[in-house]
């Protein structure tokens, strides 16, 4: 039987890595948009969401 991997975000502005949706993630409430994923390493938004 093959194993479950979780699926990992990266942020591509430090290289900060953790499972998607996991409490390492900060979140932050951007309006018009909605929450966005947060690096908790450089505060960067731009972040790559593994599924």
């Amino acid at each position: 039987m093959a194993s479950k991997q979780s699926a990992r975000s990266r942020c591509l502005n430090c290289g900060f890595e953790a499972p998607s949706g996991g409490d390492e993630w900060d979140r932050v409430e951007v309006p018009r948009l909605g929450e966005m994923t947060r690096c908790p390493g450089c505060g960067s938004t731009n972040v790559m969401s593994g599924r």
